[in-house]
């Protein structure tokens, strides 16, 4: 049976401004979180999803600028004296082939920075996200009585490739636009049935930190291994060494991760090559476990090779990395209250920490206090089922992974209209 959801669904009517209407409706927007779904777009490469959401915000009568941070949108609506808050949404899809065997599946594909034409899916809710987007901005354009003060609306690029919120902040995000005194977003989750969201303070998402390793060797043939100086042998020899970082140097109760992603090196049975090359992603939630933890990462590969006698010492080069995702207390208080309030109290459950990394945490290292809130994906039903019987169900970055629409999107709704609420000022 499926969950009666609140009166509150969208407009907030029940527990806002007397008489305020309704605003989009599910068969209003379902058209175009299908269309978004169908047709999604890689980093950096959101022209067509920019276009719909500016149009949409300027059909709301919104000042919108496109081409912020090279493919991103900023829609400003003023709507008297109060504070600035800002709505982010993320926009770009995934380089995975769809396989959900929805109508409205994904068939697309794109070009990846190395040229390689890839099918594209929206495996991680972007699309989710920005239809819950269009649907608070719809709430307050349609219901200026009800609040007072100044709505920022940002459409963000290529958050999966961690560069987007740093190009519109790089390209004037908060000098040409109103500074925010709030930024606030939502993700959708895997780990909470639809119609069910969750929030913390303090930290939800890990940093991260990718690294190129180049492990220099000496070629040569490989029935004569004695006259060369394998990379091969001493990248193994890294790889197995950094497992020691989490397990043996780090702290059980402090958060850390140290993955290999990549291992390259050679080209055929019989030749060690010059040269063997790691990926690797380091997360964390502090700073100072961080810092450890890449020093470590020098430190073992340095050791490996002068072990191994390697004709030099190998290249690492850290890549620009992403702060902890970190929610301010005081803010998180006031949308807790405010979501219990709205959302009824059964509905707001504690948060969470993952080890996964957001640019949405180069906002709050800018200066500005903000709060990420997740909301619940799964049908309720599957949900449960799942859990009874201890089974996995797809999670983001799957090609599997298929929100509940409709619960998932008028809920995301509702907690982007409480949250902001809870910081305007009433009229």
């Amino acid at each position: 049976m499926r969950l009666a959801w609140p009166c509150l669904a969208f407009a907030l009517a029940c527990s806002t401004a007397a008489g305020a209407d309704r605003t989009s409706s599910w068969t209003e927007l379902r058209p175009l979180y299908e269309d978004l779904h169908a047709h999604p777009e890689l980093s950096f490469q959101e022209t067509a999803t920019a276009k719909k959401l500016a149009e949409r915000l300027s059909a709301l009568g919104f000042e919108v600028t496109a081409g912020v941070g090279r493919t991103g949108v900023v829609g400003v609506l003023r709507n008297g004296k109060g504070p600035t808050v800002m709505l982010r949404t993320d926009m770009d899809g995934l380089p995975i082939e769809e396989k959900t065997n929805l109508a409205y599946a994904s068939r697309a594909t794109g070009t990846d920075p190395a040229g390689k034409t890839v099918p594209v899916m929206h495996a991680c809710g972007h699309d989710v996200h920005m239809t819950a987007w269009v649907g608070a901005a719809t709430w307050f354009a349609r219901n200026r009585k009800a609040w007072s003060g100044t709505l920022l609306m940002v459409g963000q690029p290529a958050e999966e490739r961690g560069g987007g919120a740093r190009a519109m902040l790089a390209d004037g995000l908060l000098s040409r636009f109103p500074r925010p005194d709030a930024a606030l977003a939502i993700h959708d989750a895997d780990l909470l049935p639809a119609g069910a969201v969750a929030i913390k303070a303090g930290p939800v998402m890990a940093s991260s930190d990718s690294i190129d390793l180049v492990v220099h060797g000496r070629g040569g043939h490989g029935a004569r291994p004695n006259n060369a100086v394998d990379p091969i042998v001493i990248a193994s020899k890294i790889v197995v060494g950094l497992q020691t970082l989490v397990s043996r140097e780090n702290d059980p109760f402090d958060p850390a991760v140290v993955t290999v992603g990549s291992f390259h090196a050679g080209t055929k049975h019989n030749i060690i090559p010059d040269e063997a090359r790691l990926q690797i992603t380091v997360r964390s939630l502090r700073a100072e476990v961080r810092d450890r933890l890449v020093d470590g990462i020098r430190r073992i590969a340095q050791a490996e090779a002068q072990a191994a006698r390697a004709p030099r010492p190998p290249e690492i080069v850290i890549g620009e990395g992403l702060p902890p995702t970190t929610n301010d207390p005081a803010l998180s208080a006031r949308v807790e209250a405010a979501l219990r309030k709205a959302l009824g109290a059964s509905r707001v459950h504690p948060g969470y920490m993952l080890m996964v990394a957001e640019d949405f945490s180069l906002y709050g290292k800018a200066g500005i206090p903000a709060v990420m809130v997740w909301v619940g994906a799964v049908n309720p039903e599957r949900f449960e089922r799942a859990k009874a019987k201890g089974e996995p169900l797809p999670g983001l970055h799957s090609a599997a992974f298929a929100p509940d629409p409709e619960p998932t999107i008028t809920t995301a709704i509702d907690t982007l209209v409480a949250s902001a609420r809870a910081v305007f000022a009433r009229r």
